[in-house]
């Protein structure tokens, strides 16, 4: 089990790794070993996370979501397969922790009296001062 908040953590059958070859760092090695890492995480039929969750982290997913609900989270930085799967399980992780945070509900407030006021005394001032600058409005 791999543990994400106090209440939540995936099942490790639940995630699916493949490796394949990465491109980027490795030397020789590059076009011989599979170094990187190809993550699946079922999201839509997870047991593990609860539906709100599940519909955050499918959100958050965005691009790496497909069709069918599967999370992919493809990890190349390093030149080990070890790292690879480590980095590719700390990404999921980290995105599945941050679809637990609950956003704040945003409710909609209104402009008092008194800042309405001020505004409105802020532009007669304004206007005031531009026509007196303007041609014509003066003595001469």
């Amino acid at each position: 089990m791999i543990r994400i908040t106090a209440r939540i953590s995936l099942d490790e059958r639940e995630i699916d790794e493949s490796f394949i070859r990465a491109s980027g760092p490795g030397g020789q090695n590059v076009n011989k070993v599979e170094t990187a890492v190809q993550l699946r995480f079922d999201v839509a039929n997870s047991l593990s996370l609860p539906d709100d969750v599940r519909t955050r982290l499918s959100a958050l997913a965005g691009s790496r979501l497909t069709n069918d609900g599967v999370l992919i989270i493809t990890s190349q930085r390093f030149r080990t397969q070890e790292r690879n799967r480590q980095d590719a399980l700390e990404k999921l992780v980290d995105l599945v922790r941050r679809a637990t945070h609950v956003p704040k509900v945003r409710r909609p407030t209104r402009p008092t009296l008194a800042s309405k006021t001020r505004r409105l005394e802020s532009k007669s001032r304004r206007s005031g001062v531009k026509k007196l600058r303007s041609p014509g409005s003066g003595d001469e």
